[in-house]
């Protein structure tokens, strides 16, 4: 077959146009992932060869490989794993094959000081390499088969799949070096890289400067090791391996179990967020092995998806080596290692939150939205995660961004009041301005404000904390008179009578009629005008919008019009109110205030040109007056 040339997918062009003129310090992370990526090679091949001997009968002992060759000017890193054919080296390299690459070049903007910045938060895999390299050399020849295919590609946008030669499984990658990447042919410094990042990767790596191969690393299995033999730069380097990540853990969690099922953890809880964290898929990157063999990176149910954040290794005793996929799926003992480490990852963090306060606060602000995941996925451990949880509130005025938790919460509410208050909204400035908290401001009635898309599903399903009922102040009437008295709040001469506020609210149904569920007095407005509720039993108005913007309602439902009887424009409203025609002469005013009360909930204003001649005409008698 002769060579084939091929165009870069898009997105991979955009990518190693970044690295081909990246000016970044740290180039040394191209070594650290083509190391990593031969190491999964390997683990791939012996997990697979468990079933089927015959893949590994040429050589059953793996390696890897580093040589340099300082006339040819080539760095090259070889493994005996699983290799890859024509197809796979089209898919692997020639398009975005991982999501966590795929996040990477979604988060590119452009700015290349910028996007060079980002290769220190994710390695960014095999395309790394361009940092460094002129023109690279992929030979490949995947285990079981006679026919091995050579990649090249100088990253230029183009590359050439063509058929080769090569003595045994396993891929060999030939690094060009550009000029002035002469680093990488001296023998210490790649010694000292992969004793920094890769000292601790479970198989032999060697390095030949023409003298023959001499080992480099320790090769010992990290989380085999006692925690008092194991230093916090071992443990950072195996982060940065297996996490494929560049920032420093912010949690560790290295122990091992024994009793009815033995297994070895070790996780780590990143210090930033993943870029792949709100991928639809929600899965975890917790590695499964079996007697220090690798299994897979992808075993649904050994992570519950509200811990999808943790990076790290878990190895089973007393799981068969030769298990499957879909055996792992259904057996008992994966559920029972889910239930255990949620557990004891939870305990973790309570221990965190208790200790350093501060420092539990800044975990929260980034993985917060996914671990609030677990209140409506996880009834077992509801309790647990609401204790974790932390809040905005109201307790801290403007600005403040002091997060509370809910014990926090329920140590400062108000004599007579029974309930645990919140607000959920896309916004959180926007949130403290709404009329809804007024009555509640008004009297020092402290209310959670919500801002992550989740908090609407998780309240449907937490009735309570330690017995205090959770409360939408969006929901039903406000009964605040348990709560005190608002300063100033006593009837006085000019306040509305009882009568005559009736007979205003009686015109506003009657213009409004079909439009909203009911117009009522506010318990909770003091400084505006008006705003709408949810009935008790309708649905918080946040969630049914967002359910109605991703199409899973037709129609939402009809709101509620409260009124504040004493706000200066609803009074003037009532002494016209009983005058004669008033239902004619205030329609305008009554379909106005509706439209104001949607604009200050943020939804939008169902017929702007109608609102636009209502508010004209209006305003056009008001001047004329």
């Amino acid at each position: 077959m002769s060579e084939e040339k091929r165009s870069f997918q898009a997105e991979v062009a955009r990518l190693l146009h970044l690295m081909v003129n990246a000016v970044y310090s740290d180039k040394e992370v191209f070594l650290r992932e083509l190391i990593s990526n031969a190491s999964d090679a390997c683990d791939k091949l012996r997990y697979l060869a468990l079933t089927d001997p015959s893949l590994t009968a040429d050589n059953a002992e793996f390696e890897i490989a580093v040589s340099i060759d300082t006339s040819a000017r080539t760095l090259t890193i070889a493994d005996n794993g699983i290799g890859m054919d024509r197809d796979d080296l089209i898919e692997l390299l020639g398009t975005i094959a991982r999501s966590g690459t795929g996040a990477f070049v979604q988060e590119m903007t452009g700015d290349a000081k910028q996007d060079a910045a980002m290769i220190g938060q994710f390695g960014v895999g095999f395309y790394s390499v361009f940092m460094v390299a002129g023109k690279v050399e992929v030979t490949s020849r995947k285990a079981g088969t006679e026919q091995a295919w050579k990649w090249t590609s100088d990253g230029a946008g183009e590359y050439t799949v063509a058929e080769a030669e090569r003595d045994g499984r396993g891929t060999e990658i030939v690094v060009h070096l550009r000029e002035g990447e002469d680093e990488w042919l001296q023998p210490y410094r790649l010694q000292q890289v992969i004793k920094t990042y890769s000292d601790h990767i479970a198989l032999p790596i060697t390095l030949d400067t023409g003298e023959g191969p001499k080992r480099v690393n320790e090769a010992s299995a990290i989380w085999t090791r006692p925690k008092s033999e194991v230093s916090e730069e071992q443990y950072t380097e195996f982060y940065h391996h297996v996490g494929h990540a560049a920032d420093e853990p912010w949690l560790t969690l290295h122990y091992r179990a024994e009793g009815k099922v033995e297994y070895s953890v070790l996780l780590y809880v990143p210090t930033q967020r993943p870029m792949d964290l709100f991928d639809p898929a929600r899965q975890h990157r917790v590695k499964l092995y079996v007697k220090r063999v690798f299994i897979t990176d992808d075993c649904d149910g050994l992570v519950p998806p509200y811990l999808r954040f943790l990076r790290g290794v878990v190895d089973c005793e007393d799981l068969p080596l030769n298990i499957s996929r879909e055996m792992l799926q259904s057996t008992p003992m994966v559920a029972h290692l889910r239930q255990a480490i949620a557990k004891r990852v939870l305990t973790e963090l309570k221990k965190k939150a208790d200790k350093d306060a501060e420092g539990y606060a800044t975990f929260w602000k980034t993985f917060g939205p996914v671990l609030k995941e677990g209140l409506y996925e996880d009834a077992e451990r509801r309790d647990e995660l609401l204790a974790l949880a932390r809040f905005h509130s109201t307790h801290q005025g403007e600005g403040g961004d002091e997060l509370v938790s809910m014990a926090d919460y329920v140590g400062r509410m108000k004599d007579g009041q029974a309930a645990i208050y919140t607000i959920s909204g896309d916004n959180l400035a926007t949130l403290r301005k709404s009329p809804q908290l007024e009555g509640f401001k008004a009297r020092g009635v402290e209310v959670l404000l919500l801002t992550d898309p989740v908090d609407d599903f998780w309240q449907a399903t937490v009735p309570d904390f330690e017995g205090k009922p959770l409360r939408s102040v969006t929901r039903g009437a406000a009964d605040l008179s348990s709560l005190g008295k608002v300063e100033g709040d006593e009837a006085g001469d000019d306040d509305a009578r009882p009568a005559d506020l009736a007979t205003l609210i009686a015109v506003l149904k009657q213009n409004l009629e079909g439009a909203v569920k009911d117009v009522r007095e506010s318990d909770r407005l003091t400084d505006s005008a008006v705003c709408l509720v949810a009935d008790d039993g309708d649905m918080d108005m946040r969630l049914e919008r967002m359910l109605k913007a991703h199409g899973q309602i037709d129609q939402a439902s009809s709101r509620i019009l409260e009124i504040n009887p004493r706000h200066a424009l609803i009074k003037t409203l009532v002494e016209r109110a009983t005058q004669p025609g008033a239902s004619d002469a205030l329609a305008d005013a009554a379909h106005l205030l509706l439209d104001q009360a949607r604009i200050i909930e943020g939804d939008p204003v169902p017929d702007p040109a109608a609102f636009a001649q209502r508010l004209a005409s209006v305003m056009a008698k008001g001047l004329a007056a």
